[in-house]
């Protein structure tokens, strides 16, 4: 513009210098002077003023679209803060089964939308239903065993009265024979009775003694039985519990051989196929919730200071010519796209060249329901942030 109004100024000199020679005789001008004069061409009077007056419009033309443009950037521009690196994303999730075997069914098309709980694809359930059964036998086995030691027990509960009753009877002998060693003692000591028939009662005494003993000890054994049988039911019931908790495994394993959607959305990148072998975390297919779409926007680390979440943002497609839809940012990564690459710089060994980096901003977007249908991850947009709103507005703004 300067280069412009430059020119201009030295045209206007040289034309008003023109104006402003005087006049000079014909007759004291030599004749080559007067024939050079004769060739040159004359401008008119009124071409010098339409052309003064051109340059000045002009003039003033860029001088006002030169004012307009200072007048938006103090007011509006300088507080757009906009990248061109940037894309629509989504949170993608990978379908993989929990079990493994081979693909006897598939319910799903590539890029059809399904819901929460929609199944996709089924696995051959054979050897899980066989392994269900195979719980449930042990199970049974195992109440089979509860109920057998709950029968031993009662038989050993009779044992025990059984038990009892004869230690009873060995006591009543007992003091029998107590008394009868008693009574006889004295006699025999006076000899009123031989020494041989004390002899036989203190016998007797000692037997019985010994059958009381026999007893008491048949009781012991008899109760102490009851206690392992009773063990015995503990360990079948816990067999029991074993049993059902390997059934429930196996009815989890073969309800996982119907892999639904954990999200709603559209089917991407679907590889599994009839027949296939499928292993568990095997990549099947994805789900795109498209529904949910965000925009991830690189920024500048010098560009960050002007930029603070729940300010408004405009983000333009450029899959639709330009068409902007309003969003929000909503949050900052926790670090720069180098620190989370596969292989982060190190900048502590070697020659350094710094390089500005870039931080992902994530920005929310509410696009109408025209564009729900075209807006899919991976497109490319154009994000401005107006800086002077939301968390940035007022005493909040960072000044370069």
């Amino acid at each position: 513009m300067c280069e412009h109004l430059a020119s201009a100024f030295r045209f206007e000199t040289n034309l008003a210098k023109d104006e402003h020679l005087p006049d000079t005789d014909p007759q004291t001008v030599p004749a080559a002077a007067a024939d050079d004069a004769s060739t040159a061409p004359q401008s008119s009077p009124l071409k010098r003023r339409r052309m003064r007056t051109v340059l000045l419009v002009a003039a003033i033309a860029v001088l006002a679209l030169g004012g307009y443009w200072l007048f938006e950037y103090l007011t509006h521009g300088r507080y757009m803060v906009s990248t061109d690196d940037a894309y629509m994303q989504a949170d993608t999730v990978v379908v993989s089964p929990r079990v493994g075997g081979y693909v006897q069914e598939i319910y799903v098309e590539e890029n059809q939308q399904v819901a929460v709980g929609d199944p996709l694809f089924r696995i051959d359930q054979a050897d899980y239903e066989a392994q269900v059964a195979q719980a449930q036998a042990q199970i049974d086995a195992a109440h089979a065993d509860a109920a057998s030691l709950g029968a031993q027990i009662a038989e050993q509960q009779a044992a025990v009265q059984q038990a009892r009753a004869n230690l009873a009877s060995a006591m009543a002998d007992q003091r029998f024979a107590r008394n009868e060693e008693q009574r006889y003692a004295p006699l025999a000591e006076s000899g009123a009775v031989a020494r041989e028939t004390y002899a036989q009662k203190h016998s007797q005494r000692e037997k019985a003694d010994a059958a009381v003993a026999a007893a008491q000890a048949q009781v012991a054994a008899a109760t102490r039985r009851i206690n392992t049988l009773r063990a015995q039911v503990g360990q079948a019931q816990a067999q029991v519990e074993g049993g059902e908790a390997q059934r429930n495994a196996a009815n989890t394993d073969l309800g996982s051989t119907i892999v639904r959607a954990s999200i709603a959305g559209r089917i991407g990148n679907k590889t599994v196929q009839l027949g296939q072998l499928a292993q568990p975390g095997t990549r099947t297919m994805s789900i795109v919730p498209v529904d949910k779409i965000y925009v991830t926007a690189n920024f500048k680390e010098t560009q960050l200071g002007e930029i603070r979440p729940g300010q408004h943002a405009t983000v333009e497609i450029d899959a639709l010519g330009g068409r902007e839809i309003a969003g929000r940012v909503e949050s900052f990564a926790p670090g720069t796209g180098a620190e989370f690459s596969l292989l982060p710089p190190e900048n502590a060994t070697g020659n350094f060249t710094k390089i500005v980096q870039r931080v992902p901003v994530r920005i929310a977007i509410d696009p109408p329901a025209d564009l729900r249908a075209v807006l899919v991850p991976g497109l490319s947009v154009v994000v401005t942030i107006d800086s002077r709103t939301g968390g940035n507005a007022g005493s909040e703004r960072v000044s370069d």
